[in-house]
């Protein structure tokens, strides 16, 4: 990948420090405003934050061992996990706290067989997913449990063939995907379902060529990305639009300086984070998915990050390769 940094100097710097001491003080601040209306999906925000910082070099500043425990306390009878403790489970917050696990290298404290057990348990007939024993069915809910199970080497535990079925039903004629069988195609979906044939070695379902262009379409004159035709461009599409272009190989095909830069514009340089667009109130979502942007565009400093798995590099070489 050709690097984007030759004019690194005018278009300005990632915060490190800053964006790192911001996340490390939302999880401090239990009564704000950000921390109560993402109670209920603490575990998710848990996988952002932890990621950004391991991406930032700055994890170590973290107590593991609180995160683990508390983590460990947000689990379900039935082997799933919930937003957070008492909560009930959804395969949403058990990738989260699979991920999170990881990162500390601690996914063999977890009893394995019960949470592919309750991930298999919601693979449907015609070969989807529901997210949780309520029913919903969307192509996010087959990637995550695709990717968990494969995360805890578990894939087996479910019928792979029957979910790519399902995965390229899913498939638009723009070369997209939507969550359901003729569903709009969405950026978001788009990398779920991408992720999810990658690593299940089953990409030649994809037309590479006609999603790259409805892909790199989604570049707007400001640099940044967006979902879908006619919207406005959002930073955490710099994880979900680049991702998908870097699993087929597309990625060459958007100005890469120009997105570095709208991902740049959108720090609070003062008080560290990332909005979705410049000069917006800033949230450890879009801080994530901002650096995350980043890193897959190989800014300097950062760690890399595997585009399928959501996990930086050595974490997910770790999970697989043991080294």
């Amino acid at each position: 990948m050709s690097s984007p940094f030759r004019k690194a100097t005018s278009m300005g710097e990632l915060e490190v420090e800053k964006h790192a001491n911001y996340i490390l003080s939302v999880e401090k601040k239990k009564d704000d405003f950000e921390s109560v209306v993402m109670e209920h999906l603490r575990i998710n925000g848990a996988y952002w934050g932890l990621t950004t910082l391991d991406l930032l070099g700055k994890i170590d500043e973290v107590n593991s061992e609180e995160v683990v425990s508390w983590v460990m306390k947000c689990q379900h009878e039935s082997g799933g996990f919930g937003g957070n403790i008492g909560h009930d489970p959804h395969l949403l917050y058990t990738l989260s706290a699979i991920q999170v696990l990881a990162l500390f290298d601690k996914t063999n404290i977890l009893d394995i067989d019960k949470v592919s057990n309750y991930i298999a348990g919601l693979q449907n007939e015609d070969g989807s997913f529901s997210g949780d024993m309520w029913g919903e069915v969307d192509t996010r809910f087959s990637y995550i449990a695709i990717c968990s199970l494969a995360l805890l080497h578990h894939l087996n535990k479910i019928n792979v063939d029957k979910a790519v079925k399902y995965i390229v039903s899913c498939k638009n004629l723009d070369g997209g995907f939507g969550c359901t069988p003729g569903a709009e195609s969405h950026a978001g979906q788009i990398f779920c379902c991408v992720g999810a044939l990658a690593i299940t070695g089953s990409l030649h379902h994809i037309d590479k060529n006609l999603l790259g262009w409805w892909l790199c379409e989604r570049q707007v004159k400001s640099g940044g990305l967006n979902g879908r035709p006619e919207k406005l461009p959002d930073v955490c599409y710099s994880w979900w639009v680049l991702s998908s272009l870097i699993i087929i190989d597309r990625v060459h095909w958007i100005d890469k300086e120009k997105l570095v830069k709208y991902i740049l514009d959108c720090q609070d340089k003062e008080k560290g984070g990332i909005s979705d667009r410049p000069d917006d109130a800033v949230d450890v979502f879009h801080t994530y998915f901002g650096v995350a942007g980043l890193s897959l565009l190989e800014y300097p400093g950062l760690k890399a990050i595997d585009p399928a798995y959501a996990l930086p590099v050595d974490v997910v070489n770790r999970i697989f390769f043991g080294r």
